[in-house]
């Protein structure tokens, strides 16, 4: 629910130098090790923005995989699990490329 709050504030914020303006969808970027549930995102943005200057906009979120480097192989793959390992050569010294997102990328508006 905080982080639903926290988008809305700062879309809210973002907006509000233009008044005539009507929010129709927020896009976020949602790392899969963020541990948010994007279901779960969506209905707590959804109960929350009535009364506010985003009642009638959508939430629209991308999740983004874990992609990782391997230092051995110098492979860059996802992965499909949370199972930090390279599938290439097996090696578990990996740099962590993608997966931690959480971000505002961008928003819709009508004027």
């Amino acid at each position: 629910m905080s982080i639903a709050q926290n988008i809305i504030e700062i879309v809210t914020d973002t907006v509000k130098e233009h008044p005539n303006a009507r929010v129709e969808k927020v896009v976020v970027d949602v790392g899969v090790l963020t541990a948010v549930v994007p279901e779960s995102l969506e209905f707590c943005y959804t109960a929350i923005i009535a009364g506010t200057p985003l009642e009638n906009s959508r939430i629209e979120i991308h999740t983004i995989p874990v992609r990782v480097k391997c230092h051995q192989c110098q492979e860059e793959s996802s992965l499909d699990s949370f199972i930090f390992e390279c599938p290439n050569c097996g090696s578990s010294k990996l740099t962590e490329l993608s997966g931690r997102e959480l971000n505002i990328r961008h928003i819709e508006v009508e004027e």
